[in-house]
């Protein structure tokens, strides 16, 4: 199943309503499950970024959804990378022209 990792930012009324992002964050977690999903980890974080998910999703729409799902709740914004593992990785190295 492809992984992503998830870069969030609060918004304005995410940082406002803090007290709660335990529990958004547990909703988020449990919207990737049930998109046919799995987190991988959820963290806080400081530096350029609030929080950083690890997540498997069954396809890019399925992670799509939960990010345009997500985001329209108006506490985060988000960024997401697609991630390959090492194995995954060196078969489209050796696939290489």
């Amino acid at each position: 199943m492809p992984r992503y990792i998830v870069l969030l930012n609060w918004t304005a009324q995410g940082i406002k309503n803090v007290k709660d992002t335990v529990k958004r964050a547990k909703s988020f977690e449990n919207a990737i499950e049930k998109a046919g999903g799995k987190s991988l980890g959820f963290y806080y974080t400081i530096g350029r970024y609030d929080m950083v998910a690890m997540v498997e999703a069954p396809n890019d729409e399925a992670i799509a959804s939960v990010l345009y799902s997500t985001g329209s709740l108006g506490n985060v914004r988000t960024e997401t990378l697609k991630a390959f593992s090492t194995d995954e990785a060196a078969n489209i190295i050796e696939k290489l022209s």
